[in-house]
Order: structure tokens, then C-alpha cells, then sequence
């Protein structure tokens, strides 16, 4: 009875979500990828996590990453670019009204190696990109433009570097708007955020890399309550997913952990978290799997590949 009591409590929030999300429909947030930088399966990988997803070919599963459509304008942002780049390219034409169109702008979370690999393609061996506008915080830019090949897209103009500022909200559009939010991680290469997408209304965070909730100077619950929508961080969901490896090298937020600070959160509130970032190893991405079942019982949601959410 309490199992079916949260579910319903969570079907209610959620309908309240989709009522409040399709009201305006001035922006429409796409998600193009879930899986952590390495993707799924991952490479050299011959546990079952991988062979069962190398059986399943029609739907390959990309890298984390956002296409933010302006309804209104009919133009699109990417917040990263990852090794999935082309493809995830490729589902973003069916958004927009001609073909194989580009979008206004790429903006960076950092340069792991699913963040940012996919610049490549904007060089002159492929796609010959023409001053592509490519967001940056000071550190990742810096890192561009002193190391190959990615100073060559600066010094042919496929890129236009353009700066981003920790706190420094950006206009992209009349309707939309993006702020950096800088978090803690493994910022060998470049510093690491976030960010904050607003319409004129609505808004939506978006945190796929962050060391421990516990390190960051913002407080993640306060932020959830504020936004309309949070995809965040669910690299691992616990501790035991890599034996042979010391996570405390590797920080992330268990989701464990987050389904346990989030618990005094409102069932409404709880509703806007999406769990996003998947390593291979994450039962999150075998959608039959307890762990699954657990985070929809505790009235969290799990992001999938190919998700709209709108902002008015």
C-alpha cells in the first residue's frame, strides 16, 4: 500500500510538471545522451552490462548532452560536445525546419573527454565549420587555443570562442537565457559548471559532472526548489559499481546519496530531479533493473535519450 501511495503521489506530480511544462512552450530542452564521457557500451568492457547493450543496435545510447531549442526562432543551442557529436547532430534536425542545420552555438561544461571531443568534427577534415560560436569558461578556452588539434579550429575560424563567466548570465535568445554555474571536480585540462537555462519563465538545472554535493558553495536543494527542472549527476548509483578502481579518485554523487539528502524534499520537488550521466556500469540504464524501480518508487525519474522537456 505505501509502494502504490508513492507511486501515485509521483504520477500526480508529474502531471502537474507536464501541465505547468507545455503551458508556454517557448523553449523545448532535448536530451541527446545520458552515459557518462566513455558512453555505453563502453569500450574493452565484457561484464554484462555491455554485452547485453551490444546485442541492441537500432538505439545506441550517446553521451551526455542538451540541444535547447527556441520555438519561437526555430534556433538551437548544444551545452557540450561529445564523441556522439554527429549523430547527436543528426537528431536534432527533426527540430529544425531546414535540413541538417547548424546550431547557433555549443556551450562547454568542461574538457573530459565526453564534453568536448566532438569539436573535432568542426574542423577542416570534416564538417569545415564557418566561426561556429563556442562557449567557454576562462580556463577551457585558454586550453583550445594552446593545444592541438583544437587550435587549429581557432586559427581557420571553425570556432568563434565566445567567454562565459562563473555567476555571468548570457542572453543567447529573446527567450533564452544560460548562467555557469562553477562546481568542484577534476579540473586537470579546464575549471568545470554547470548550468542554469531559463525561459521567461521556467528553468531547468543542469549539473552532469560535480565531485560531492557536499562540496559545492550552492546548496542543491535550495536550487531544486528554485528551478522548474534539475538533471543531475548519476554517474554511479553506489559505491561497489568498480571494484577494481578507488572511487574516492573518481568523485561523484552515489545516487544513493542523492536519494538520501533529497528525501525531505516535497513529492513535487523531488518530481523535477531527472537522474542523468550514466556510467556503463549503472543498473539506472537497464530500465528493468531494482535500482530503476527504486528511484521512480522514492519519486525521482530517470532521464532517457530523446526526453523533451518544455520551458515557458
Amino acid at each position: 500500500m505505501k509502494v502504490m501511495l508513492k507511486c501515485l503521489i509521483l504520477s500526480l506530480s508529474l502531471s502537474i510538471l507536464t501541465i505547468f511544462s507545455l503551458s508556454g512552450q517557448n523553449l523545448e530542452v532535448v536530451v541527446l545522451g545520458i552515459a557518462q564521457d566513455a558512453g555505453y557500451p563502453q569500450i574493452n568492457c565484457d561484464k554484462e552490462c555491455c554485452i547485453a547493450a551490444r546485442k541492441v543496435t537500432a538505439s545506441p545510447t550517446y553521451v551526455s548532452s542538451l540541444g535547447i531549442v527556441d520555438l519561437n526562432t526555430n534556433e538551437y543551442f548544444l551545452i557540450d560536445c561529445t564523441p556522439d557529436f554527429k549523430d547527436q547532430l543528426h537528431m536534432m534536425s527533426s527540430y529544425s525546419r531546414q535540413r541538417n542545420q547548424l546550431p547557433k552555438g555549443i556551450l562547454l561544461t568542461h574538457a573530459h573527454i565526453g564534453h568536448y571531443l566532438g569539436l573535432a568534427q568542426l574542423g577542416k577534415e570534416a564538417m569545415n565549420a564557418n566561426q561556429m560560436p563556442v562557449y567557454a569558461m576562462p580556463k577551457m578556452a585558454k586550453f583550445i587555443k594552446n593545444n592541438g588539434p583544437w587550435e587549429q579550429l581557432v586559427k581557420l575560424n571553425n570556432i568563434d570562442l565566445k567567454p562565459l563567466k562563473d555567476g555571468q548570465k548570457i542572453n543567447l535568445t529573446e527567450n533564452l537565457a544560460v548562467t555557469p554555474m562553477r562546481v568542484p571536480h577534476r579540473d586537470e585540462y579546464s575549471e568545470t559548471v554547470g548550468f542554469l537555462i531559463e525561459g521567461k519563465e521556467e528553468s531547468l538545472l543542469y549539473i552532469p559532472d560535480i565531485d560531492k554535493w557536499e562540496k559545492w558553495e550552492h546548496d542543491i536543494k535550495a536550487l531544486i526548489q528554485d528551478v522548474d527542472h534539475a538533471l543531475i549527476d548519476a554517474t554511479f548509483y553506489d559505491g561497489d559499481e568498480l571494484p577494481n578502481r578507488k572511487m574516492s579518485e573518481i568523485p561523484h554523487p552515489f545516487v544513493e546519496e542523492s536519494m538520501k539528502k533529497f528525501a525531505d524534499l516535497s513529492p513535487l520537488n523531488k518530481a523535477k530531479i531527472q537522474f542523468i550521466h550514466f556510467n556503463h556500469t549503472n543498473p539506472l540504464l537497464n530500465n528493468k533493473s531494482k535500482a530503476y524501480k527504486t528511484v521512480f518508487v522514492n519519486g525521482y525519474n530517470v532521464a532517457s535519450q530523446g526526453l523533451s522537456i518544455y520551458l515557458d
